[in-house]
This record gives C-alpha cells, sequence and structure tokens, in this order.
C-alpha cells in the first residue's frame, strides 16, 4: 500500500485514528478543558508565522539533522510524553519507543503511562527521556529515579504546569474513568471498534503500571482527570527543583515554561534545557499560544529550548525551529498515527514529517536548520 498517497498528511492519519477508537477513547487523546479556546489559539498563531518563499537559490538537499543536549539527531523532532498510551492502542508505549529507537529520535515515558519503566527498558534507543510528575514522598523520588535510570532512561523531564487536575470536559463527559471501567455505555462504543477490542482483549484493559509499586489498586472509580497519580504528587516549587536536580546524574529537562522570568530562574539552577508548552491547551483554556511565548523566554535564556502544542506538520515545526526552538516533541500527533495504522502508522508518520520539512525547505531556500530564523515574516493578529 502506498502510505503518503492515502495518508499524505497528520489530518489523514487523524481522521482515520477517529474511526478506529472508541468515542471514550478518542475524547480523551483529541480534548482540550474548558472551551477549548487555547487549542484554537495554538492552531490560530502558528498560522500567522509566515516564512519567506525563495527563488533562483539552486538545487539542494535539505540538511534535517541537529545536536541537541550534545547529541546528534537526524531529526529535529521526538515524541512527547501522554499518559495511559496504552488506551489509544494495545502495547502504544512499546510501539513509539520501538520506532523512536528505529528513527533514532527521543521516546519520552510518562510517569502514568500503562506501562512501566522496565516493561519498555528492552525497547529503548539511545535517546531515553523519562517524563516525571513529582511524588510527594521522598522515598518515591529516590525509587522513581532509580528505576528510571536503571531501566535506560538518560534524561529525565519534570512536568511543572499541571499543579492540579484541569477539568476536560469533553473528557467526563464520555463517562472515562482511570483506570478505564466498562460501563454497557462503553461497551457499547468498544463493539464498534472491533480491532481495538480485539486487541484489549488480548493484552488486558491499561492501567497505570508504573505506579503499582507505590498506590493502593482499589483507587478504581476515580475521575479521569484527578487518577491515583494525583494521590500520589505534589505542585513542585523552585526547592524541588534544586532537589532533583541535586538527585538526577544526567540531563534535566523542565517542561511546562511560559514565562521569560521562570527561564532565566530555571537556567540559574541549573536546568539543562526548557520545554516551551501551554500542555497543548489540556490544562489551562486561558492560556496563550505557546508559539507566541517563544520568541520572548529564546530572548531571556540561552538555554537550549523545546517547543510543543498545535504542531500539525513539517511547516509547524519549521516555524518553531524558527523562532527560537531547538527541538520540536510531538504527543497527540503520534498517537493519531499509532490508532489509525497500527505501528507502521508511526513510521509512516515520521515520513511525513521528514519530507513535508524537506518540501518547504526547499521552498524557503532554507539548506538547513541554522537558516531558518532569516525566512521568518510574521503576520498582524
Amino acid at each position: 500500500m502506498d502510505l503518503h498517497a492515502k495518508y499524505p498528511a497528520l489530518s489523514d492519519l487523524r481522521r482515520r485514528a477517529q474511526q478506529r477508537i472508541p468515542k471514550f477513547v478518542w475524547e480523551y487523546l483529541d480534548s482540550g478543558t474548558g472551551t477549548e479556546a487555547t487549542q484554537a489559539r495554538n492552531r490560530a498563531a502558528l498560522d500567522r508565522v509566515g516564512m519567506m518563499p525563495s527563488t533562483l537559490h539552486g538545487e539542494f538537499t535539505a540538511d534535517l539533522s541537529t545536536s541537541f543536549l550534545g547529541k546528534q539527531m537526524p531529526l529535529p523532532f521526538g515524541m512527547a510524553p501522554i499518559g495511559m498510551s496504552g488506551l489509544m492502542w494495545p502495547d502504544a508505549e512499546g510501539h513509539l519507543a520501538r520506532a523512536a529507537a528505529k528513527a533514532t529520535i527521543p521516546y519520552s515515558l510518562s510517569t502514568v503511562a500503562s506501562q512501566s519503566p522496565e516493561d519498555i527498558a528492552p525497547h529503548l534507543g539511545q535517546h531515553a527521556w523519562f517524563q516525571m510528575y513529582p511524588p510527594r514522598d521522598t522515598d518515591i523520588r529516590h525509587d522513581m529515579l532509580e528505576r528510571a535510570k536503571a531501566a535506560g532512561f538518560s534524561t529525565l523531564v519534570l512536568t511543572v504546569d499541571v499543579p492540579v487536575a484541569s477539568r476536560r470536559e469533553r473528557q467526563v463527559r464520555s463517562g472515562l474513568t482511570n483506570p478505564p471501567r466498562l460501563t454497557p455505555r462503553l461497551l457499547a462504543q468498544v463493539a464498534m471498534r472491533p480491532a481495538w477490542a480485539i486487541g484489549m482483549a488480548q493484552r488486558g484493559m491499561p492501567h497505570m503500571r508504573g505506579l503499582d509499586k507505590y498506590a493502593d489498586a482499589a483507587r478504581d472509580g476515580l475521575s479521569s482527570t484527578a487518577h491515583v497519580g494525583y494521590l500520589l504528587r505534589t505542585s513542585p516549587d523552585w526547592d524541588y527543583v534544586d532537589w532533583l536536580r541535586d538527585a538526577w546524574q544526567g540531563d534535566f529537562i523542565v517542561k511546562g515554561v511560559m514565562r521569560p522570568e521562570d527561564a532565566t530562574k530555571l537556567e540559574a539552577a541549573g536546568v539543562d534545557a526548557l520545554w516551551v508548552s501551554n500542555h497543548a491547551g489540556r490544562q489551562f483554556d486561558g492560556a496563550p499560544a505557546t508559539i507566541e511565548a517563544l520568541p520572548d523566554i529564546r530572548a531571556a535564556t540561552t538555554l537550549p529550548l523545546i517547543f510543543d502544542s498545535g504542531i500539525e506538520g513539517g511547516l509547524d515545526i519549521l516555524r518553531a525551529l524558527a523562532l527560537g526552538a531547538d527541538f520540536v516533541m510531538l504527543g497527540r500527533a503520534f498517537h493519531y498515527a499509532l490508532a489509525a495504522l497500527g505501528p507502521m502508522g508511526v513510521d509512516h508518520l515520521i515520513d511525513v514529517l521528514a519530507k513535508d520539512m524537506e518540501s518547504n525547505m526547499g521552498q524557503i531556500g532554507a539548506r538547513n536548520l541554522s537558516e531558518l530564523p532569516a525566512t521568518i515574516k510574521l503576520s498582524p493578529s
């Protein structure tokens, strides 16, 4: 099958994914919070980032490679963490980790994934990142870091923009709980998605396996936005960042930065990179678009910057890199691809994004990523 002929863009994979997974799963993956205005702002703001086309620059092959945190990578993007990935497709974390290893790009495992660090260890490549929702208990913190390091994760990502559970009204209306409890309403949706249902029957319904060691399994029935992870974790402060910097011997990234003053303080605290993100509109519906926050943060720090929120193709990746990001991460996109086509969908999306970047770099005359900033032409709001 010629996948590029049938699924040439992420939007095609997203549409196919919606047809393949139950509605309550789709609502978990696709929804934001509130009226989803932040999601809309992310998209609208990216569309305002224009790039001047170029002519008479001759033939060339665009170089997509980059160096991030001292590591050479063939592509400037990777896989962002999403909690309970295994709900989207059976063995999602394994499929994603293997695809990332094959492509030599970063894969990030969430604290609240449906597989544990030990489960994923055999599938990790050379760019393995562990995303940490901050445990309140010091012993759990130490143990979680030791497990991540032993499993082969070399980079720690502390998420700081989830101090409390968000509302995610679409998700709540869907009837989803964490762990999932299949009510008659949800079972009817499952019956309409046989491929997903068969896969889940073979593996069993997912739960947060990485937290089994710390939490009583009898926590069933919590709302989908206040799962068992919230019973273990805290809202971190600056002392927490200092503690982790001392405890983790490896690259340390802080995710969820939107203010320049926070970027400056985090650089002083010894963080290795910052992840500029509004959590893709899933946490707070009053946030500005992440792409609008990026230039001011770039001006405030010399640290490497990661960008996410709203990326829908290779052109969006170029826009973020041109405005100051050093690397881009996609979360929902890879889960759309996996739900749409299984493991081959992930490989296909990597290829789609790379080809889209190459095509657009040809249009703007950028031979490598360092030439992107000169092409920027911002449109008025």
